[in-house]
């Protein structure tokens, strides 16, 4: 009785089992094909539009003469700001919470607000960003307001990753190090970087791979949707591809939505190469190890 009792239990599992499998497999198709028919839309519009023009011109209101060169520059030069400062202080915050704080009512608090802002709307951050970079501090609507806007944004994920990395460092490696006569901070730099490397590299690389296609916080700041030059230093105007698609593609002129598309192959090619180099650097540091 018992036996028949278990079989039937067993075969009524395995049945579960096989409609969650049919329906998560559903669920991942479906999800697939509506990103492939979304690319394939986006490269039918934008190929024939992406030449040498669109990548050398400035914005324009004609669609044959509009370019990307003013957003693509701005781009790059809110990513050179944005990077080495997220990365620093994230990891930096890292290592200290990981291997400096001791175990306090007060640093729990702090990696559950770390953890909470990670989850807040950019929105939010681009608000404070106009309050304390713009207006409190005076760096007027320039790059290096939406470079700080944006390290705000994206060092909670950073701090985050960068702590997930340092933990899987085993303890012995650490306990090695100390037998050897090495102090904590020769331990940080010649055993726990190195090891955690590969995590950091990736979860940063991803991290900035979301503040590219970032908009809502950099509008907030006063990125704007023309400029006719390029920027020169770090307080000048500026405007980054987001918004700049996001300005083509609520323009009435159908033309402009093939324009926009082109904009949005050359920011996936920039998001997927950034991708790529995590991949690689990821790789290349665990075969190190």
């Amino acid at each position: 009785m018992e036996s028949k009792e278990t079989l039937l239990h067993i075969n009524r599992r395995k049945r579960k089992n096989k409609l969650y499998h049919r329906l998560y497999f559903a669920s991942t198709c479906f999800g697939v094909l509506a990103l492939a028919l979304l690319l394939i839309q986006v490269l039918v519009q934008g190929l024939g539009w992406l030449d040498w023009d669109f990548l050398s011109n400035y914005s324009s209101r004609l669609p044959e003469r509009a370019g990307i060169l003013a957003a693509f520059v701005g781009t790059l030069w809110l990513m050179a700001i944005t990077a080495p400062l997220t990365f620093i202080i994230g990891v930096s915050t890292a290592i200290y919470l990981e291997e400096y704080a001791k175990d306090t009512r007060f640093s729990r608090i702090i990696q559950t607000n770390i953890a909470n802002l990670a989850g807040v709307p950019s929105i939010v951050y681009g608000l404070l960003g106009l309050t304390v970079f713009v207006r409190l501090l005076h760096l007027e609507r320039s790059i290096l307001s939406g470079a700080l806007t944006m390290t705000l944004l994206v060092l909670p994920i950073i701090i985050v990753s960068s702590q997930e990395a340092i933990k899987t460092v085993p303890q012995s490696l650490r306990n090695a190090s100390f037998a050897l006569g090495a102090n904590r901070w020769q331990t940080i730099v010649r055993v726990v970087l190195p090891s955690s490397l590969p995590g950091i590299l990736t979860g940063s690389i991803l991290s900035l791979s979301r503040a590219i296609g970032e908009t809502a916080p950099l509008i907030v700041v006063g990125a704007v949707a023309y400029v006719a030059f390029l920027p020169r230093s770090p307080l000048d105007t500026f405007t980054v591809m987001p918004i700049q698609i996001f300005n083509w593609a609520s323009q009435p002129q159908a033309e402009f939505q093939n324009v926009a598309a082109a904009g949005i192959i050359l920011l996936l090619v920039m998001l997927l190469s950034m991708n790529a180099f995590a991949i690689y650097l990821r790789n290349k540091y665990q075969r190190k190890l």
